[in-house]
Order: structure tokens, then sequence, then C-alpha cells
């Protein structure tokens, strides 16, 4: 039986096997792993959002009853579902319960509209939409109903309403056509069995991006991605001690996987999920629940550098800070780690893989100059020229690699495949590097024609 469904693109047998050999693949899905977490971390708080605390044994029960309530109301194993929710518990939840469903969510930014949602649905044949209600003033219930009397795919769609904004009287609705509606705090029954599966079938989607209104899909399984996530904890020494911010914009869903919520999960931390993304409200956060390790977007550096500045921001708990995205100036790098008073992290990936990125306990000079590792060292990497034959070091050229959790093709896309995809199962990033002699790559810019 296969592991994968028609349109991804599986690791060849060989690599496969040299992947478990190492242990990075072990077996788990990241449902069962979430078991296994609230099982030894049971009372310790998982999420903290707002006002909402959430242990790892209330997360687990939790995820138990919405994935008996997204099966009562329809959903199966295999199916797909798109899910676009803002930073909150339910999208925590969401995500878990519809992987122990046996379904693959499929992760879409708050910023997707109609064009891309639409795309979307269409290339998976998603029979399902969680989103919220309205968001900014945007409608997504209606984007969403557009969407389903369009197509013959999307049949069921979950609203979420914040809890002081959600109607207690269920508010369960069906259109013309055929499209049932449904809270998203409704949906609840008593644990089903277990459901047996395996860690090599799709967890979930991720978009990477491209042209407006077409996004590529990108297939990770519960394999690639619970080691991704468990080694960029292991690089940045996670610990249950550890209480992790990530501030948006993090990307859809689990994207921030260096480590985001599944690698804190892992070993135990707190996860603090922004409720306010501004710079001021998140420095507040870091104060008020004492945050250990912060990840912020490279391109907010500077802002968050200059609130700092201006207010008397507590900071005093930090011990790393993870700058995500394009690297920032060795300068401000610099101002940064001395605002902050704790050791800095560049990382840089992609939703394909791989991750580049500083070691927290290497030389303070790696981070300010952007000299960084890919994450596994099974990763293979290669650094071409124009004509795809490779650079000596020293020289800059786009980064190619190939390895653990870097995926081998879209989803559903041959011909972006051939054009991002090597013959031997190297991916082109469209990321510009150069490999010094002691082995770092220093990370300049992009392709100037990559997408």
């Amino acid at each position: 039986m296969p592991t994968m469904p028609d349109g991804c693109t599986p690791w060849p047998d060989e690599f496969a096997a040299r992947y478990r050999a190492a242990g990075h693949w072990r077996g788990n899905t990241l449902d069962t792993l979430l078991r296994g977490w609230a099982m030894a971390y049971a009372p310790r708080t998982a999420l903290v959002h707002d006002g909402t605390r959430l242990t790892y044994g209330n997360l687990n029960r939790r995820v138990d009853r919405v994935a008996a309530g997204f099966r009562l109301r329809g959903l199966r194993a295999g199916q797909r579902v798109v899910v676009q929710l803002p930073d909150v518990p339910e999208l925590v939840v969401t995500a878990f319960a519809l992987m122990r469903v046996g379904a693959a969510p499929v992760f879409c930014p708050l910023s997707y509209r109609t064009a891309e949602v639409a795309h979307v649905v269409r290339v998976t044949e998603a029979v399902g939409y969680v989103g919220p209600a309205v968001h900014q003033g945007f409608d997504h219930t209606a984007m969403a109903a557009d969407i389903a009397a369009r197509g013959p795919f999307l049949r069921r769609v979950f609203t979420y309403e914040p809890p002081a904004a959600a109607s207690p009287y269920g508010g369960l609705a069906t259109d013309v056509s055929g499209c049932h509606y449904f809270p998203l705090g409704s949906v609840d029954a008593p644990p089903d069995a277990p459901l047996a599966r395996g860690a090599g079938q799709v967890a979930f989607f991720l978009p990477s991006g491209g042209a407006p209104g077409a996004p590529r899909l990108v297939a990770r399984t519960h394999d690639d991605y619970a080691y991704q996530t468990r080694a960029a904890a292991e690089a940045a020494s996670l610990t249950e001690d550890d209480v992790y911010l990530a501030a948006p914009p993090a990307g859809p869903g689990f994207a921030s996987g260096c480590p985001g919520v599944v690698g804190v999960l892992s070993v135990g931390g707190t996860v603090v999920q922004a409720h306010d993304p501004g710079p001021a409200a998140c420095l507040a956060t870091v104060g008020r629940e004492r945050v250990t390790v912060a990840s912020v977007a490279s391109a907010d550096a500077e802002r968050w550098l200059d609130v700092l500045s201006a207010g008397r921001s507590d900071v005093s708990s930090l011990r790393l800070v993870q700058l995500a995205g394009a690297p920032v100036s060795g300068a401000v790098a610099e101002r940064m780690g001395r605002a902050w008073g704790c050791r800095l992290q560049q990382v840089f990936g992609r939703a394909e893989g791989p991750l580049v990125l500083t070691r927290p306990a290497g030389p303070d000079g790696t981070a300010l100059t952007a000299r960084g590792r890919p994450l596994s060292p099974d990763d293979e990497i290669r650094i071409v020229g124009p004509d795809g034959a490779d650079v000596p070091d020293g020289e800059t050229g786009e980064l190619l690699a190939r390895g653990p959790y870097t995926v081998r093709g879209y989803y559903r896309a041959p011909e972006d495949d051939a054009r991002r995809f090597t013959h031997d199962g190297f991916f082109r990033t469209g990321d510009l590097a150069r490999r010094t002699p002691d082995g770092d790559l220093v990370m300049a810019g992009r392709v100037a024609d990559a997408p």
C-alpha cells in the first residue's frame, strides 16, 4: 500500500532506508507523538494565548474530542482540509485533530483570498475548510461559500470565532450547493479508538508561494517533519524549562518548524501564541510570560530594536533570539545582541527545506556574519553556477540541497518539478550562498529570476 498519495514524489527507497538507519525517521506520526508528550508532561503548560492556558494533558484530550467531532461531521482518513486560522490555540488543536482523523491539513496564510484558496482547494480536492468567520474585516465564510458554489469538492466549512463572539446556539447551516457550515467551537464528541497510520504518509501541506493565485504545495510527511523539528529543537538547545514565542509572521500552521510548535512540545516546553503581533505587545509578552526563546522575522528586527530602545520592556528572561528569514546585516545583528543581552541565531529555510542556521553555542561572530550550517548531518549541499556546475569554495552560487527533510517534488506540479528539482533529487532553492573553507554557508540573497 503506497504511503504517499498520487501527485507526491516519495524519497527513493535507498534514501528512506538510510534515514531510518540513521535514526532520523523513527516511524511516529505527529499526533501519536503528542499522546506521548501528554503522558510525559501532562501537568505542564503547553500553550498560552491571552487568558487561555492549556496543559499537555488538556491539549491532548481536546485534540481527541475535536478529532471525534470532525469524524462525526463527515471527515475521513485520506481527505484534505484547508486550514486558514490566526495564531490561536484552535490552530494547534485543529491541526493535530485533523491528523488524528487521518486527514491532511492544508495550511494557508490569512492573507490568501479567493484566487489562492480556490486554487489550493482545486489542486488538493479539499473537502473541508477551517477559518475565521471574519478576520480584520474580511469575510472568510463568504469566501468559502463562493468557492464551494463553484466547485465539486468543498462541502464542510468550520468557522472560528473568538470565545466572546461565539454564538451559544450552534449556528449549523447548509447552503444551496450542499455545503454544510459548523461553528468550530461546536466540533466535539467522545473520543474514538486511535487510527493506525504510517509515518511515511503526508501529515500536512504547506504553500511555497509563487505566482498570485497559484501557490505551489509542499507535502510534508510525519517522519520528515518530526525529524526537522526535533533537530531544530536540539540546535536551539531547548529544554522543558523554555518558554517560546514565535512572533508573527511565523508562517502558516507549522511552517515555523525551526523549532516551532512541534519542536517546543517535543521537549515539554511552553508555546506562547502572540495575541497582538506588534513589537510593543510581543515585548510586553516576553516580560509577562518570562519568554526564554523568541523567533522574530528578520524583516522586523529593526522595528523591534526601535520599540525596545524607546520603552522599558523587560527582556531579561531571554537566552536566545532567532532571526528567521533573509539574513540581517552584521550591524543590525550586533545591535540586537547588545539590546537583548542574549545569544542570536539566524535561521534560513523554505517550506521545501533545507534549513541553514547558526549555532548558539558557536562563536559569536557566526550570527553576525550569517554563517550557518545545514540542520542535518545528512543534508547534501551543492553550490552551483548558472551552468549548473559546482563552484569552488568562496564563490557565490545557487544553493541546491537534498536530505531527510527536503522534499523531492511539489504536489501535482510536474512543470514546477522540472524547473526546481534536478534529475537526481536536489532541490534548487533559489537562494544564493557561498561556502567557507571550514564548511560554513554564508547566505547572499536570491537568484535574480527565482520565484
